[in-house]
């Protein structure tokens, strides 16, 4: 996982779409979503750190 749209395709598995047309609330969701994910058990830990890596890098 590289990039912010790769991070959107995992999330898309699960069902979960975020734009908002705003790029730093859209890093926020995505982040939320993640941790969503991971505190249910539905992503491995680390598709989840990789996740928050590129999100918090914002590419």
């Amino acid at each position: 996982m590289e990039t912010v749209y790769d991070v959107m395709q995992l999330l898309k598995r699960f069902g979960t779409f975020v734009y908002t047309g705003d790029r730093n609330a859209d890093l926020i969701l995505l982040e939320m979503e993640v941790r969503q994910l991971y505190d249910n058990g539905l992503i491995t830990q680390k598709e989840f750190a990789q996740s928050l890596l590129v999100l918090r890098r914002g590419k």
